[in-house]
């Protein structure tokens, strides 16, 4: 250190505490400069002097009046605190860490300690605490503790603090402290301090939740009753702050150990459903008594079905909430229609009631919750007052997701109900109305659309002509979009000509928000209808245009954005012959903006990108021209370096909170790392639109290959944005495809296939890395998934096969730790199917090799062919089949087993249906591969008549060729079991041929047809006339027609 900095050191270390003092002042300075020159100067301490520094500052919180003393407080924990980044207390001298732990316990034992030292203190402690208790190394601070809280003498001030510590080291301590129980109960008993009360609140909950047994937890269920009474007196006393922390302590038992409650539960319930009605309290003390309610309600896994039992208090948590839905006023701003006032009008209780309810319906469901819902609405529809009426109609848009299936069976009801109230004199009751039937369109979808559509479109129609409220105009267009989402093209298209004709007279009104609403209800109209939208392409284009050039104010950039949004989705639905000539001039209009200079928040850069995407799979390879202005500042958006600040978090500000709302942050130790999210957004928009552009052009793309593999790579480790590693993750094949297609139809450049090698070796083992370290479950199932694709297309699977030993099943190994718990049942339908599709490509192409992994896997593969979901199914059916073909005396043990599934799936009552066929036909297969290969395990006169019964397959064109060879193959060598006794199955044989050539090539290759035709030559020629012609009339007409021709040509 130079003689300057030792004698800077020296003045603030030394015993005057004034050159300490001001050091600490500059760390919180507002002023940037100064703040930045005080940290330096204390990490430079922290490295040089960290044993006088830790004692300077606990030498000042002696002196708890002094201004510094609570910033000297946080700064000492970030020393003492293990998981702080500045953790410098192993490195202090014992002489020191002796003095550091009896300066501390002399500090917490101050009388009148002020609350903003007292509670950083305790935090210090308590850091230091769980550093020193596993190995017995603070026996002092245990003694202190016991004798702050136990002694009659001892200042609440200090009893408080002692709780508080306790309740932070409750796991270390809850084995070894002693009389925990009788302590508690005095704390909660206090005769004069609430803020004792609360302490032992806390310390209560965090004692009951570090237990580890249920059985531990109960011995201490007589507390309850003590704790809910301090609550009630800090009510009582109108100490609401306190209240409103214990109220958050009881949350979070709520959520984690339900059961502790459940003795107790009416009790309990009761009570804070009191306080929840009780108007004289504050708004936030009465909704965290609801949270309490609904987060009770919400612990189903842990405590099923407890809440159901007491349907009375679902009834008085669901008046609450519609009571609280009335604190909504009528303000001139809504009426307005201004898109910054969105939410005019509406209060924090009004928000807050919605999403309980939404959350209360999903937790109890529609058979506890409409019954409760069917009482209260008749009065609230009924009301005299529009507020009543307007919470109605919010109820039942909030209640519809949790309580859909019953919904279901009483649309005509539900949706009636809110019909009504389009006729409503007030208009934000109207407005309720429309937001309810777009929110029922969504949860209620698409059996509301199937059966009501011929009331519902006409009442959205008619609701756009309400020319005197935009809001309303605006909110009905919006609603056309939620219906749209869920509904089939034949449902919308008779009603077309009104919507559309109504949607471009609101494109022509002056109101920004029914103009935007508008565009994206055509949008969405287009994307439903698809190419029955040609019809009105004329007429909608030369409005959609106009925006597009003419909405250039700034007060206009989100209009402008939806322009080009709907343009672009049209141009989809309608497709390439009937867009290509406005196509251009849009493009030319894009391509203008995206050379000009636009602010970091405008909207329009997202929408463009999304726009380019839409317009090239509109345009397919005739949007290569383009790509060359579309692909520098797509890179450029997908290259952006997340905006991150990490700054010291304050002494005030524990948990960072930001007054910026397009940053978000968070407290990590002793940092405070803030996050622009609106930047982000654009990342994850762009590294999407790459995705989208490789799998469209296929080998157009290949000339940005190597820019885009490169630039997403590295974010398949990008932790901070779900959707960036998702769209990286989706591109890896399609990157791979796009080389490999553009290498076999000589448009790669000159490259070869060692650059697919090359690239595939970049791409295979940099998702296997990032599985080890992927914490979302769903995106490592769609890693595996792209890592399965990856190998495929790269041909990597067959090439590593062939090298196994050294390389691919060693590399498969690794995959099983991630694969093996996907299979379970409690996975998703995707995760298990990608699991399983997984092991199959295994096992068919590492053949013989891949025999190791039966154990593991068959016995999934089996219960998977009863999946309730059919693309499960034929995975697990299809993986049967392989694992026959090559598992020899492997598979013969589960031989048995595999034809009892096979038959379920092949028997099942729907199992010809569209979603099932598939499955159908892969368990077809598989049963001829058992019949090929373990004849001698089975009984081959029953089971190879059953598998002939179920062709010709029709649905998987690759399966049903591979079985109609195999079948020409067993006819070829006349086997007996096929044939019957007495030929008694030929002229199924001969039909199932009629069938296979009557439709050309697709249930047969050119080879296996040939064959066939050979084969009913030499019937004809070989069989006795009778045989023969009772073989021929078994035919339908068509089939023996059929047949004629082809024998004959």
């Amino acid at each position: 250190m130079d003689p300057r900095a030792e004698a800077d050191a020296a003045a603030v270390l030394g015993a005057d505490p004034a050159a300490l003092t001001a050091l600490l002042a500059d760390l919180t300075s507002p002023v940037n400069e100064a703040r930045s020159r005080a940290e330096q100067q204390f990490h430079a301490l922290r490295g040089s002097h960290p044993d006088a520094l830790a004692l300077s500052l606990a030498h000042l919180l002696l002196s708890p009046a002094h201004p510094s003393a609570p910033i000297a407080a946080v700064l000492l924990r970030r020393l003492i605190a293990p998981s702080s980044q500045a953790f410098v207390y192993p490195a202090l001298s014992p002489a020191t860490q002796s003095s550091l732990r009896a300066l501390l316990l002399s500090a917490a034992s101050a009388p009148a300690l002020p609350r903003s030292v007292s509670r950083k203190l305790s935090d210090a402690v308590a850091e230091l605490a769980s550093y020193l208790l596993p190995a017995n190394a603070w026996p002092d601070l245990l003694s202190f503790l016991y004798k702050s809280i136990d002694s009659q003498s001892s200042p609440p001030g200090l009893q408080e603090s002692a709780l508080n510590i306790l309740a932070r080291l409750a796991s270390h301590l809850a084995a070894v402290f002693p009389n925990l129980h009788g302590l508690l109960l005095a704390a909660l008993s206090h005769p004069s301090s609430a803020d004792v009360r609360v302490a032992g609140l806390n310390a209560a909950i965090s004692l009951i939740q570090s237990l580890p047994s249920a059985g531990a937890r109960d011995q201490f269920q007589d507390l309850l009753p003590a704790m809910m009474r301090a609550l009630a007196e800090s009510l009582n006393c109108g100490n609401e702050g306190s209240a409103q922390e214990a109220l958050e302590m009881m949350i979070e038992l709520a959520g984690a150990e339900p059961r502790f409650l459940r003795r107790q539960l009416p009790d309990v319930v009761a009570s804070m459903l009191q306080i929840a009605e009780a108007p004289g309290l504050e708004d936030g003390t009465r909704h965290l008594a609801v949270e309490f309610v609904v987060t009770l309600a919400e612990a189903r896994e842990r405590a099923p079905g407890m809440m159901r039992k007491l349907p009375r208090y679902v009834g008085r948590l669901f008046a609450v909430l519609m009571t609280m839905l009335l604190d909504v006023q009528d303000e001139p701003a809504w009426h307005a229609a201004v898109p910054e006032e969105e939410d005019a009008g509406e209060t924090g209780s009004y928000v807050f009631a919605q999403e309980c309810l939404d959350r209360l319906a999903i937790a109890v469901g529609g058979n506890t919750i409409l019954p409760v819902a069917a009482e209260l609405l008749p009065s609230f529809f009924s009301s005299e007052d529009w507020k009543r009426r307007h919470a109605a109609l919010v109820t039942i848009a909030q209640i519809a997701e949790g309580s859909a299936k019953v919904m279901i069976k009483n649309l005509e009801q539900v949706v009636g109900m809110v019909l009504n109230s389009f006729q409503d004199p007030h208009p934000r009751v109207r407005w309720a109305a429309i937001n309810a039937v777009g929110q029922l369109s969504t949860d209620l979808g698409p059996e509301l659309q199937n059966q009501l559509h011929h009331v519902v479109l006409p009442a959205l129609a008619s609701a756009m002509d309400d020319v005197q409220n935009p809001r309303v105009q605006a909110h009905a267009a919006s609603a056309i979009l939620n219906f749209s989402e869920n509904c089939r093209p034949d449902i919308l298209t008779p009603y077309l000509d009104g919507i559309v004709g109504k949607l471009l007279l609101l494109l022509q009104t002056g109101n920004q928000m029914v103009q935007e609403a508008a565009l994206t209800a055509l949008a969405s109209a287009a994307d439903s209808s698809q190419e029955h939208f040609q019809k009105y392409y004329d007429a909608v284009m030369p409005y959609l245009k106009a925006i597009l050039m003419n909405a250039t104010d700034k007060s206009n950039r989100m209009l402008r954005a939806k322009s080009m949004e709907c343009i672009s989705l049209v141009g989809m639905a309608v497709g390439k012959q009937k867009f290509k000539d406005d196509a251009k001039q849009v493009m030319e209009v894009l391509m203008t903006l995206q050379g000009s200079q636009m602010e970091a928040d405008d909207p329009i850069t997202s929408y463009m990108l999304q726009a380019w995407a839409r317009l090239c799979k509109c345009l397919g390879q005739d949007f290569l021209p383009y790509m060359s202005v579309v692909m520098p500042p797509l890179l450029q958006s997908a290259q952006l370096k997340p905006d991150v600040s990490v700054t010291s978090a304050g002494p005030e500000d524990e948990i960072g909170e930001s007054d910026d709302e397009g940053v978000e942050t968070i407290t990590l130790g002793d940092k405070r790392i803030g996050i622009r999210t609106s930047l982000l957004e654009e990342k994850a928009t762009a590294c999407n639109m790459l995705c989208c552009y490789a799998d469209e052009l296929k080998e157009g793309f290949f000339p940005w290959i190597d820019q885009v593999t490169t630039t997403l790579a590295p974010l398949l480790k990008f932790y901070f944005h779900e959707e960036v590693r998702k769209a990286a993750i989706s591109a890896m094949p399609e990157l791979l495809r796009s080389a490999k297609l553009a290498i076999e139809k000589g448009q790669a450049q000159g490259r070869d296939k060692s650059y697919l090698k090359q690239l595939s070796d970049y791409i295979v083992p940099a998702l296997v890395e990032v599985m080890h370290k992927e914490p979302e479950p769903q995106i490592c199932a769609s890693i595996l998934e792209s890592l399965n694709e990856s190998i495929q297309v790269g041909d990597c699977i067959g090439t590593l096969a062939k090298t196994f030993k050294t390389y691919f099943l060693p590399f498969f190994d690794e995959l099983s730790m991630y694969l093996t718990p996907m299979l379970g049942k409690d996975r998703t339908s995707e995760e298990r199917r990608i699991a399983i599709c997984i092991f199959d490509d295994v096992a068919e192409h590492c053949r013989e090799a891949a025999i190791r992994y039966y154990d593991a896997y068959l016995p999934s593969l089996l219960e998977a062919c009863t999946s309730e979901n059919p693309d499960v199914r034929q995975a697990a059916v299809y993986g049967i089949g392989i694992c026959a073909e090559f598992g020899g005396s492997a598979f013969r043990p589960h031989t048995g087993e595999a034809l009892s599934r096979l038959y379920n799936v092949i028997k099942h009552p729907n199992a010809l249906d569209l979603d099932n066929a598939m499955a159908y036909d892969n368990a077809v297969s598989a049963l001829g591969k058992i019949c090929q290969f373990h004849r001698d395990s089975i009984d081959a006169s029953q089971v190879i008549p059953a598998w002939l019964s179920c062709l010709p397959l029709k649905n998987d064109l690759i399966e049903a060729k591979l079985v109609h060879e195999q079948l020409c193959a067993m006819l070829e060598k006349s086997e007996r079991e096929l044939l019957g006794h007495n030929n008694q199955y030929l002229p199924k044989i001969v039909s199932v041929f009629a069938e296979i050539l009557c439709a050309g090539k697709d249930l047969a290759t050119e080879q296996t047809s040939s064959k066939m035709v050979n084969l009913l030559r030499q019937l004809q020629t070989t069989l006795p006339p009778s045989v023969l012609a009772s073989t021929w009339s078994s035919l339908q007409p068509q089939q023996q027609l059929a047949l004629q021709s082809v024998l004959s040509s």
